[in-house]
C-alpha cells in the first residue's frame, strides 16, 4: 500500500503540469485580456467591448485620434511607454514562457500572487471567500446522505414494489433537472421572481446580522441558505439513493444474510444487524470523491445565480475580468486538493474493504 501512495503521490505532479500548461495556453489564446482589459477602461470602454478590442476589431477611437502600431487594438494612440508600464505592472513584459514557468516556480514556494483586479493576495481572497462555499457543500453533503440512504434502505427492502417505482421516478426527474435551471425556478416562485417573495435573494446574511441575538442570527442564515441548498440537492439525490439500493440489495442476498433469517432473526435485526454494517461501508468510503464534487465543481453556477459571495463567484469573476492570479491560483489549489481527496478516497475505500487492493490491480 505504501508503494502504491508514493506513485500516486509522484504522478500527481505531471498531473498538475499537465492542467496547468493547457488552461495556461488557452488563456493565452482567450482575446480580452488583463492588459486589453487596463488599457480599454483607461479609453473608456466598457468591459463588454474589451473582448471585441482584443478580438481584432479596429477601435478608432485613441487618446490623440492618431493610430499606432501596437499589439494592443486598445493601445491605438496611446502613449507607448504607458502601454510598457501597464505590461510590466501585469507581468506581460516577458514571453509567455517565462511567465508559466516563474508561475510554477512561485506556486513551489506556495506564492500564488496578488490578485490584479482587487490586489488582494489569492490565498486571501480564497480565505474569505471559503466559508460560503464551506456553508453551501456541507449542508448539501449532510441533506443528500439523511435523505438518500434512509431512502435507499427503503427501496431496497420494498424492491419492485409501488413504492419503489413511484419513487426511482422522482428521483429520475429530479437528476434530470439541471441545479441552476432548478434555481431559477426556486427563484421565480419563492424569492420575488413572479409569484411569492418568501426568501431573500442574495447574500448569505440580512443587513444587520452583528445586531441581532443568536438564535435570530441562526434563523438568518438557514432562512438565506434555504433555496441554494435545496437548488445543490435537487440532482444529488439519485447517485446516492441508488448506490445505497443495489448495495443493500447484494449485501441482503448473501449468504450470511440467509443464515441469520435462518437462526431466526427478525427482517429488522437482518438488516440493520448485519447488512447495514457491511452495505455501508462503500457508501461511507466515497465520502471524500462526493466532497470533491460539492466543494470544487457544484457551487459556481448556484453562488452566481444566489449572488452568494463564495469561490463559486470568484472563479467566475476572475474569468471575466482575466485576473489570471486568481485563476490559476484556485485551478492550482483546487486540482491539488482535488487529487489528494481521490488519494484519501481509494485509501478509504481499503480500510473498510481489505478485499480492495490497487496495488495488485496495478501490477
Amino acid at each position: 500500500m505504501a508503494a502504491y501512495i508514493v506513485r500516486r503521490l509522484l504522478l500527481m505532479i505531471p498531473t498538475l503540469f499537465g492542467i496547468l500548461l493547457l488552461n495556461f495556453l488557452i488563456i493565452q489564446l482567450a482575446p480580452g485580456g488583463p492588459v486589453e482589459q487596463a488599457l480599454a477602461h483607461l479609453q473608456g470602454f466598457s468591459v463588454d467591448a474589451t473582448s471585441r478590442i482584443g478580438s481584432g476589431e479596429r477601435s478608432d477611437i485613441s487618446a490623440d485620434g492618431q493610430g499606432g502600431d501596437s499589439n494592443y487594438r486598445g493601445a491605438q494612440g496611446m502613449d507607448p511607454s504607458l502601454v510598457a508600464e501597464i505590461e510590466q505592472l501585469y507581468g506581460f513584459d516577458k514571453p509567455a514562457h517565462e511567465r508559466f514557468f516563474k508561475m510554477l516556480t512561485d506556486y513551489l514556494t506556495l506564492d500564488f500572487g496578488r490578485s490584479f483586479f482587487s490586489d488582494k493576495p489569492v490565498v486571501d481572497l480564497i480565505i474569505e471567500k471559503m466559508p460560503v462555499s464551506i456553508s453551501l457543500g456541507l449542508w448539501t453533503t449532510l441533506i443528500t446522505y439523511l435523505v438518500s440512504i434512509p431512502l435507499g434502505i427503503r427501496k431496497a427492502v420494498r424492491d419492485g414494489s409501488p413504492f419503489d417505482v413511484w419513487s426511482s421516478s422522482i428521483i429520475i426527474v429530479g437528476y434530470a433537472i439541471p441545479n441552476f435551471l432548478f434555481a431559477i425556478l426556486l427563484i421565480v416562485l419563492f424569492a420575488g421572481g413572479t409569484y411569492f417573495e418568501w426568501f431573500p435573494l442574495r447574500g448569505l446574511t440580512s443587513p444587520g446580522f452583528e445586531e441581532m441575538t443568536l438564535l435570530e442570527k441562526i434563523g438568518d442564515y438557514f432562512w438565506h441558505l434555504a433555496l441554494p441548498t435545496l437548488a445543490s440537492v435537487i440532482s444529488s439525490f439519485a447517485t446516492l439513493t441508488m448506490l445505497t439500493k443495489n448495495t443493500f440489495l447484494d449485501e441482503i442476498h448473501k449468504q450470511y444474510a440467509l443464515t441469520a433469517r435462518a437462526k431466526g432473526l427478525t427482517e429488522r435485526q437482518v438488516l440493520y444487524g448485519h447488512v447495514f454494517r457491511n452495505a455501508m461501508l462503500l457508501i461511507i468510503a466515497g465520502m471524500p470523491a462526493a466532497l470533491i464534487g460539492i466543494f470544487f465543481t457544484g457551487s459556481m453556477l448556484i453562488e452566481v445565480i444566489f449572488s452568494l459571495d463564495g469561490l463559486g463567484l470568484l472563479g467566475y469573476e476572475a474569468v471575466i475580468n482575466r485576473d489570471y492570479p486568481v485563476i490559476f491560483g484556485t485551478l492550482y489549489i483546487f486540482t491539488l486538493v482535488g487529487l489528494l481527496l481521490k488519494l484519501v478516497s481509494d485509501i478509504t475505500y481499503t480500510l473498510v474493504d481489505p478485499r480492495i487492493d490497487f496495488e495488485s490491480r496495478e501490477g
